[in-house]
């Protein structure tokens, strides 16, 4: 998988979101947040072709989480992303 390009991700509050670089790309009818654990993810991954494992792996590195869970919960984030339109397969 890969974070497409023109899409990046900047701080809202104490969450964050993703945007368009570009007009063309900005949907004004939808806003993809991100809360501090996925935008972990998002900044770890960006410009890298990655895995739902190696997000899990980011996971258990920083956080006290058991495997099993991170895995479900990257394989999970991986399918938003790819089905909102933000990564590729």
């Amino acid at each position: 998988m890969k974070i497409l390009e023109g899409f990046v991700m900047r701080p809202l509050g104490d969450e964050y979101i993703i945007i368009g670089e570009g007009l063309s790309r900005v949907n004004f009818n939808k806003m993809i947040s991100l809360n501090p654990t996925a935008a972990y993810l998002w900044e770890n991954l960006q410009d890298k072709e990655f895995t739902v494992e190696d997000m899990t792996r980011l996971l258990t590195d920083k956080y006290e989480v058991d495997e099993k869970v991170a895995a479900k919960d990257a394989a999970d984030l991986a399918e938003k992303w790819i089905s909102i339109g933000i990564v590729s397969r």
